[in-house]
């Protein structure tokens, strides 16, 4: 009698020396072209057992949508804290998949180097598809924040080291929390955030991208009401 394969265990302690292994990959310089034309946010959403990722391409000048995509899947892993990244790629990179369009940077919901182990998910997906990722977050996950040495902005540190920022991008709003994903300068990522940040707390593409993943959300929730 032949016995099913059992799935290979998810080992934490190996993920986490993945992420170390991964950190030393990362590219802090600017890598973008000299103008950039597209932008894209990046979201994840969930429904019971099923992931949805959800991309959205805008024009950065005008932050006008142009493209969106989203992809479905079974939810394949729980939420570890520190591994979000592992639990979001493939959906992430199956919805990327589908542009027409080629973003020249991707604006992350989650956190890049601003992470215990240095490697969260902007800089994970950044290197899976070497391409230049910002990681910006809702909360803090690592570092302190120094006090502000300008109005909207600190730093993030780990010691003595800096580790992403701090933007306040809407007078009474709560700040996000930037990072370096991949291929993109903390000077440049800030920048970056600032500029797409337009009258909301979060920037313009990730807000699109979450709208889109929640809209998904629901029509999965209307078919599945309908089939019951």
């Amino acid at each position: 009698m032949i016995m099913p394969r059992k799935m290979p265990t998810f080992s934490t302690r190996k993920a986490h020396e993945t992420q170390l292994r991964m950190s030393r990959q990362i590219i802090f310089d600017d890598k973008l072209p000299t103008e950039i034309r597209f932008i894209a946010g990046v979201d994840v959403a969930y429904t019971k057992n099923m992931s949805i990722g959800a991309v959205a391409v805008l024009d950065y000048d005008s932050l006008k949508p142009l493209e969106s995509r989203t992809a479905v899947s079974k939810t394949r892993m729980p939420y570890i804290p520190t591994l979000l990244s592992f639990r979001e790629i493939p959906v992430s990179v199956l919805s990327i998949r589908k542009l027409h369009l080629k973003p020249d940077l991707f604006l992350v919901d989650g956190q890049g180097f601003a992470h215990p182990y240095r490697c969260g998910l902007a800089s994970h997906l950044g290197l899976v598809l070497g391409r230049p990722t910002i990681g910006v977050a809702k909360s803090r996950l690592f570092g302190e924040a120094e006090e502000a040495h300008v109005q909207d902005l600190a730093f993030l540190k780990h010691g003595n080291e800096v580790v992403g920022a701090t933007i306040t991008t809407k007078r009474g709003s709560k700040p996000v929390y930037v990072s370096v994903g991949h291929m993109v300068s903390l000077e440049t990522a800030i920048r970056i955030v600032k500029t797409c940040a337009r009258g909301n707390r979060i920037p313009e593409p990730l807000l699109r991208a979450h709208q889109i993943a929640d809209a998904e959300k629901r029509k999965i929730h209307m078919r599945s009401r309908s089939n019951d």
